[in-house]
């Protein structure tokens, strides 16, 4: 019985780190958070922005994952962005929070297109709380682990009036999360994901505008993961739309601005289209975003 229990555990903690990749989230409002995943979105909206959103996954589930994130980005002239972000990540016994600096450059390839170059560097602050596993007397659980990861990422971000590209790898370093010498030796660690993806806007009439985006996630060794998104938007304040992520989950959402879009409120509904999915309550987004 100890031996599946300590099978069992070990399972669920790499299960969930391995679907943690290193700066690789999967938010259902991407278009809101895009920093977080490419640094050479620093600064492009020409403004001072900052971003909170909290991710609650597996709702109704003890310990399932929660996820909180700050990013801050600001022009500073000379066609140069900066930003600032923070991901911390909890599931079970696993601990991560990410701290990165964004730095972007801006090249004029016409009057209606940019192309940003963008810098991301900083670490990942891990810890693996084994003690929380109650399990004793068993050398693999003796110990909690704890370690700062660092790491870089790069981007490219196309931008003209009507569409927008994506292209990044916010971690391009692969780092172990966990290893532990005993009887049965084990190890997990993060590989390199590359993002890439786009959007357009088409304007129905004056008032509505129709947002199709799609964003593909690349990880070694891992399914590739696709997100599929579709909305409306009502004179540039009111947002409606749903998201498919293939073989993985569906989610609905609505964005609304306020003070003419100083304010900008968002929140999603997500639920498993895999098994898993039948076993808990899904999965609940929110974004508050303020631009000074």
């Amino acid at each position: 019985m100890k031996q599946i229990i300590s099978f069992l555990t070990l399972a669920a903690l790499f299960i969930t780190t391995g679907s943690l990749a290193q700066q690789d989230p999967h938010f259902t409002l991407y278009r809101y958070n895009m920093s977080i995943i490419n640094p050479a979105y620093a600064g492009t909206e020409g403004t001072v922005d900052a971003l909170l959103g909290v991710r609650s996954q597996w709702s109704g589930v003890q310990d399932g994952p929660e996820t909180q994130t700050f990013n801050l980005n600001a022009p500073l002239g000379n066609n140069v962005g900066m930003g600032i972000s923070v991901v911390n990540d909890k599931v079970f016994v696993l601990s991560e929070t990410h701290l990165y600096a964004d730095f972007s450059y801006r090249l004029q390839l016409s009057e209606t297109l940019d192309l940003y170059a963008g810098l991301k560097a900083g670490g990942t602050f891990l810890n693996v709380n084994l003690s929380e596993t109650r399990i004793m007397n068993d050398p693999l659980f003796t110990g909690d682990v704890s370690r700062f990861n660092p790491n870089v990422g790069v981007g490219l971000y196309l931008k003209a009036e009507k569409y927008y590209v994506t292209l990044s790898a916010p971690g391009v370093l692969a780092n172990d999360r966990y290893e532990k010498d005993g009887a049965d030796p084990v190890a997990a660690s993060d590989d390199l994901a590359a993002f890439v993806g786009g959007g357009y806007y088409y304007n129905i009439s004056d008032r509505l505008q129709l947002r199709p985006s799609v964003l593909g996630r690349f990880v070694s060794g891992a399914p590739l993961s696709i997100d599929l998104t579709g909305s409306l938007l009502l004179d540039d304040t009111f947002e409606l739309g749903t998201n498919y992520r293939i073989d993985e989950s569906v989610a609905v959402f609505t964005t609304i601005g306020l003070l003419d879009n100083a304010i900008n409120f968002g929140y999603a509904y997500e639920f498993g289209t895999s098994s898993i999915g039948e076993y808990n309550n899904g999965t609940h987004e929110l974004i508050l975003k303020f631009r000074l």
